[in-house]
């Protein structure tokens, strides 16, 4: 019998896109992240950035828009509706986006959000291609460029980052599948899969030995996991995690079945241990999906996805903008992916 798990709750949706309206449209604070080529490149992040440049950062902005996307693709009844999509009307112009192509296209910033924001933008993308067309046609020039700089960057990447913040190679990767398969880039898709076998298909007895790390918001382990669930025939996976967490039906590694303690959610580093515990839940429930039921370690995910789901969301503060303008998306991600 499947473990109960919780869903994400009306009275929630309309919480966190609230936030997520506010967090979007916040300037300041905020931690550019800016190469200058000359003296009028020193701009204020609205200038640079006219689509994304609220939520402190560009990648959270990026991914806080993915998530009032699917708040009001899936809950369309949620007061803040009208207000989200004249926010996405108002940012996702088709001369805000081609300034951000043109930005991302700039010398020395082909590395620019690399990979972890690249592979947002497609989310963002995707959200759109199932909610709003026009909008989704207005990203064509950045997905354009972050798909070019996919296409050259990743062969190049021989061994894939394995640890557990932005430039972790499966995360990424994942969410760009994720888009290949909603708008059907087959080339893009069988690209990444590709990539997929080759850094991931040979991996065996992984142990998570030195999980999680100080400021992990992501599990190396699970997103790992995560993706080859993706990429692989449920046949396929069953025996692929097999050599990947031999002992997972027995509830080993332990270190990955028990939420991580936050020791101090007020510090913006160690509460990234926040976004660890929901990205796990994110990462179990996606396993336990790509598992048949009656297999023992199905149940182990799903109970797994709800411990660390329970542990994280009554650390979701509203209020500290640390962790108001990142954490939310990663929870509406968790209960609803």
């Amino acid at each position: 019998m499947s473990v109960p798990f919780p869903a994400l709750s009306f009275a929630q949706a309309s919480e966190f896109a609230r936030l997520g309206l506010a967090n979007v449209t916040r300037e300041y604070p905020h931690h550019l992240q800016h190469v200058l080529n000359g003296p009028a490149d020193a701009q204020l992040p609205r200038i640079l950035h006219p689509a994304f440049f609220g939520s402190y950062d560009w990648h959270s902005c990026v991914h806080q828009h993915c998530m009032l996307v699917r708040l009001a693709r899936l809950f369309p009844g949620i007061p803040e509706k009208a207000e989200i999509d004249r926010i996405l009307h108002e940012h996702l112009t088709a001369d805000n986006l081609e300034e951000e192509a043109v930005y991302l296209e700039a010398p020395g910033r082909n590395f620019f959000e690399r990979p972890y924001g690249w592979a947002w933008l497609l989310k963002l993308a995707e959200e759109l291609h199932g909610y709003d067309r026009a909008l989704a046609d207005n990203l064509r020039p950045i997905v354009a460029v972050v798909r070019e700089g996919l296409f050259a960057y990743l062969p190049s990447l021989i061994h894939p980052v394995r640890h557990g913040v932005h430039n972790n190679t499966a995360f990424a990767v994942k969410l760009v599948i994720d888009y290949t398969r909603a708008v059907d880039d087959q080339e893009l898709k069988l690209f990444c899969t590709s990539r997929m076998a080759y850094w991931f298909g040979r991996d065996e007895d992984y142990g998570a030995r030195w999980e999680p790390s100080g400021e992990d918001f992501l599990s190396p382990a699970l997103t790992e996991a995560e993706v080859m669930a993706a990429v692989l025939p449920p046949e396929n996976f069953s025996i692929w995690l097999g050599k990947f967490l031999p002992r997972l039906v027995d509830g080993h590694p332990a270190n990955l079945f028990a939420p991580v303690e936050v020791s101090n959610p007020t510090d913006p580093k160690i509460a990234h241990l926040i976004g660890l515990n929901l990205n796990r839940a994110w990462c179990w429930r996606r396993i336990a999906r790509a598992l048949w039921e009656h297999d023992p370690r199905h149940a182990r995910a799903r109970m797994a996805a709800a411990r660390h789901l329970q542990a994280a969301l009554p650390l979701l503060s509203m209020e500290d903008f640390n962790h108001a303008h990142w954490l939310a998306s990663f929870a509406v991600y968790a209960l609803t992916e």
